[in-house]
């Protein structure tokens, strides 16, 4: 029996909004010492470390918005009929690095959602595009998640 109904899968291809922020000095000095970095670009915030652009764009959100183990209900993923949630994995294509002072946008879309059988049950996978690129326009990244709910 299938779990993804027409309406689930009527939300691939769905995109969030556009986000803009600025990648501040501070910003990616104190996610130099968070991450343990070493180099002397990133710990004086010339320049972003690999990853740093991960949480610059999450939403900041009120206690009451947060799920029981503390994580963002992401909008752009529609209600599915499994809730426990488990990394798929991550693929970033970076295109060139993140400077202090750096205008980005990035926007997200999903744009996999499917199932398979699991040894203890049936398994939902979907999988979000997030594209970061300049003001400008130029691409800076891309990264895919996929993300499994059991």
């Amino acid at each position: 029996m299938a779990l993804l109904t027409p309406e689930h899968l009527s939300h691939i291809g769905d995109l969030g909004p556009q986000k803009q922020e600025i990648a501040t000095r501070r910003d990616i000095r104190k996610y130099a010492v968070a991450t343990g970095q070493a180099l002397t670009k990133y710990l004086d915030g010339d320049v972003a470390p690999p990853l740093y652009h991960v949480t610059l764009f999450w939403e900041v959100v009120e206690l009451n918005r947060l799920s029981p183990d503390g994580v963002y209900m992401d909008t752009l993923i529609p209600i599915l009929p499994l809730d426990r949630a488990m990394a798929g994995g991550l693929d970033i294509e970076y295109f060139q690095v993140i400077r202090a002072g750096d205008e980005l946008v990035a926007q997200r879309q999903l744009t996999a959602l499917y199932e398979k059988p699991g040894r203890s049950g049936p398994l939902i996978f979907y999988e979000v595009i997030m594209e970061v690129n300049t003001a400008a326009g130029e691409p800076v990244l891309r990264e895919k998640t996929t993300r499994i709910l059991r």
